[in-house]
Parts: C-alpha cells; sequence; structure tokens
C-alpha cells in the first residue's frame, strides 16, 4: 500500500522538496523521502524541524495538509491552501442551522454515534472474554445495555433549538462517557493500574496515547470539514469560543473510538509498552507506534452506506452530509457506527 502521511518525529531535521519528491534531511544525509503523488499530508510531531517554502507552496497547491501536533497530542498549527474555503450558501446555511430545529438533529446525531461506537466497542472487546473471563464479560454486557438506556433518553430530547437542550444532552453524554471509562478502565486490569480517563496534562501511558491519537485524529477532521465548505469554528454541541474550532469537536466524536481508542488499546493487547519520558511525554518509539497505528485504521474498511468504505472516506463523506443537511439538499444527517 502506497504511504500517505509523512510524519516527521526527528529533532533538528530539515523538510525540503528535490523534483517531485518530499525530503527529510538529518545533518546533510536524507533519511526519509516519499513523491508527491502519494503524500495526503505532512504530519510534524517534533520541535526543531525546518521546512522549506517550496514545501508549503507545492503543498498548499496540490490541497496536501501540513499539521503541527505538540508531544501531548494538541494541534498547535495547519497549513492548508487558502483556496479550500466553503461557499457562501453553505456557510451562511450552517449559522442559521444554530437557530433551528437542524441544529438539535446534528447535535444528538453527533451525541449518539459517540455514544453507540462506545458500546460497538465494548461489545468488540467483549467477544475476547466471553470465555476467558466470564465475570468481566457480564460487566461489559451490563454497561452495553447501559449505553443503549442513554441512546434511547437522547432520541427523545426535543427543543425548537439546540440551545434550549444542549445541557442536557451533555449531561447524558457525560453519564455515557463515564460508564464507558470506568469499563475500559475494569477492562485493562489491575495489573496495567490505570486510574481513569484524563484529557489536558495527562502524563500516564494511557492518557497521553489516546490524546495523541485524538490530536491526529483531529487534523483529519479538520481538512474534512473544510473541504466540504464548512466553518470548522461554527459548532453546534460545543459552544462558540475564540479560537475554538467547535464544529470539528463535534464531528471528531464520531471517530473517537473506532479509529484511536480502538488503535490504543490493541497496541496494549498486543503487551507492546506505551513509555513516557521523566516529563510525563510520550517517548519517539511509543509515539511512531501510536501513529502508524492511527494511520492504519484510517485505511481500514468498514461498512457504512450499504458498502465497505476506508474511513478516512467515511470521514470526509460525513463532513459532506452536515453540509448537505444544513443546505437542504439531504433530509436528515445520520452519524456513523462502526461494527463490532
Amino acid at each position: 500500500m502506497d504511504k500517505k502521511q509523512l510524519i516527521v518525529d526527528t529533532y533538528g531535521v530539515f523538510v525540503s522538496k528535490h523534483s517531485e519528491r518530499v525530503r527529510v534531511k538529518s545533518e546533510g544525509k536524507i533519511i526519509e523521502e516519499i513523491p508527491l503523488i502519494h503524500l495526503e499530508s505532512i504530519l510534524i510531531t517534533s520541535r526543531g524541524v525546518s521546512i522549506s517554502s517550496d514545501v508549503v507552496e507545492i503543498c498548499a497547491d496540490r490541497g496536501i495538509d501540513i499539521v503541527f501536533l505538540s508531544g501531548t497530542g494538541e494541534v498547535y498549527g495547519r497549513l492548508g491552501s487558502p483556496m479550500l474555503i466553503g461557499t457562501v450558501k453553505t456557510r451562511r446555511e450552517q449559522l442559521m442551522a444554530l437557530t433551528d430545529k437542524r441544529g438539535l438533529v446534528l447535535g444528538k446525531a453527533f451525541a449518539s454515534g459517540k455514544i453507540n461506537n462506545q458500546r460497538n466497542l465494548l461489545k468488540y472487546f467483549s467477544r475476547y472474554r466471553k470465555t476467558t473471563n466470564k465475570d468481566l464479560y457480564e460487566v461489559m454486557e451490563n454497561t452495553c445495555k447501559k449505553l443503549e438506556s442513554h441512546d434511547k433518553e437522547l432520541a427523545i430530547l426535543d427543543a425548537d433549538t439546540i440551545d434550549q437542550v444542549r445541557e442536557n444532552l451533555l449531561n447524558i453524554e457525560g453519564r455515557a462517557a463515564s460508564l464507558y471509562w470506568q469499563t475500559i478502565k475494569e477492562m485493562l486490569g489491575d495489573e496495567i493500574g490505570w486510574k481513569g480517563r484524563e484529557t489536558r496534562g495527562a502524563q500516564d501511558p494511557i492518557n497521553s496515547a489516546l490524546n495523541y491519537g485524538y490530536g491526529i485524529l483531529y487534523g483529519q477532521i479538520e481538512k474534512s470539514v473544510i473541504l466540504a465548505g464548512l466553518d470548522p469554528y461554527a459548532g453546534f454541541v460545543h459552544t462558540d469560543k475564540a479560537g475554538k474550532p467547535s464544529l470539528v469537536l463535534d464531528l471528531i466524536e464520531e471517530f473517537r473510538q473506532q479509529i484511536v481508542d480502538k488503535a490504543v488499546f490493541a497496541i496494549l493487547g498486543k503487551g507492546t509498552e506505551i513509555a513516557v519520558n521523566s516529563e510525563g511525554m510520550l517517548e519517539d518509539k511509543s509515539r511512531k507506534a501510536i501513529a502508524q497505528k492511527v494511520l492504519e485504521r484510517l485505511d481500514n474498511d468498514e461498512r457504512f452506506e450499504g458498502m465497505k468504505q476506508k474511513i478516512r472516506t467515511i470521514m470526509m463523506k460525513q463532513a459532506q452530509s452536515v453540509a448537505s443537511f444544513v443546505r437542504g439538499d439531504r433530509q436528515t444527517y445520520k452519524p456513523f457506527i462502526g461494527s463490532w
């Protein structure tokens, strides 16, 4: 399979263009090279990296994203083409949707997608515990039933706008997430000794791995949103705040479990160590393993809309579906729910 992402994770390297190829050099020696025709994005995850203006120009011209990711998984920068902007109609209707029923439909769909994917991932992992650990299997099945109940609670939420029920929606979503992570903690067991989910500032290996994976996913979702002609800063569930890409944070909820959680827990399940340094940052080897697994997962097939499609293709289609729905070209919006 042709490589589609260039991950630059070595301090002090120089990224340059040579003919129709992007080169990565360290102390004058070529350490990696990839044809532009195979390149979808460049992910820079290390400090001290230099990149030539020629690379920036050719990437902007060909729609190749350059994403900058901190050691904790936070996207702090993205370079893309200024031509990839939304149509006036799409963005106008996106803003108007926040004030009517369309915003509620989208908000409920994003939350439902998250809850159902949490349930399906637990079902996926529980299959392997049915004969080896019956007690844990029953705990996981019980959580799945509770998640189904939360999804039904979400389905009956009704109002004229999402603003009227946002707190209720977030409450349901939060209770579901608490159940999910508590069950994941039990699944990982005492030998790993995970204390539970932490977001920003986490320094333990598992939370650091999840945050790092979410950062990679964030870059992919943001690109999908922009290519669909949507405003990444005008979301429906996540409240507006300067500099906060709320629509990206909305849409990413459908994909966290099936892409990042599944990848990280698969690494742990194979006995691969995820290590952090003395500063609580992922070590290079662990970062590479996580990035590779997440990007591989993006190229896996899932059944969607009656056919098998790559997950990265599904992400693009979901962003386009949001745009079609707010414009009135589509009757409703259905979330992506992965298989188990």
